[in-house]
């Protein structure tokens, strides 16, 4: 399906991850995109395709500018604890007009560019019971608590990037159908602690 084709992300469901990513950079008219612009292009019915994105950024490059891992802990717990409640998608006004510079923003769409391309390849609706129902509402919980300890870890080099990459898992395989990936954020919810008490290790000697 080519860009052209595409009005908003919210029409398609089983849109891959790479058009995901070309709803995101469409966002990218004006010098300055502001968040309100990217949820018109991925559309505002669906609260997992959002944190898929915001965790997405985190795994990026963007996750060693001071602040970020912070305001995106706030978007996805906030998003997350929405999806538990069935609410409709909703943030306040001052995050829908935070702002990040167009050149910025198509840098990291482009980064994000060839592993969207790998897990596209490589992912279908599979064990799809891990996805629905009760698994789906313990994933949101999962996505809700996991954040909570960023803002004290963000001088940590690595570590938000790694439990945010835990969050892009369980947001895909949600996203996918795919419980392939739900499997692998509930390995990632292990490794994660390792790896940052291996971080933190090296921090301090």
């Amino acid at each position: 399906m080519r860009k052209t084709e595409i009005r908003t992300f919210q029409d398609y469901r089983d849109w891959p991850l790479s058009t995901l990513l070309d709803a995101v950079d469409r966002a990218a008219t004006d010098e300055k995109v502001e968040m309100r612009d990217i949820l018109s292009e991925i559309g505002d019915r669906t609260i997992t395709p959002v944190i898929l994105v915001v965790a997405l950024f985190l795994v990026s490059p963007m996750s060693g500018v001071p602040g970020i891992p912070t305001i995106s802990a706030v978007i996805i717990v906030m998003l997350a604890v929405q999806g538990l409640m069935g609410r409709r998608l909703w943030l306040p006004q001052r995050i829908m007009r935070m702002r990040i510079g167009a050149s910025t923003l198509t840098r990291v769409v482009a980064w994000l560019r060839r592993p969207a391309a790998w897990i596209d390849r490589n992912s279908s609706p599979r064990l799809q019971y891990l996805t629905r129902g009760p698994m789906r509402m313990i994933i949101l919980l999962q996505c809700a608590v996991i954040p909570l300890g960023w803002p004290a870890l963000e001088l940590v080099p690595g570590v938000t990037s790694l439990a945010a990459a835990t969050i892009g898992l369980f947001a895909f395989g949600l996203f996918a159908r795919d419980g392939y990936f739900v499997i692998a954020g509930y390995i990632g919810m292990i490794a994660v602690p390792l790896g940052a008490v291996l971080l933190l290790q090296v921090a301090v000697t």
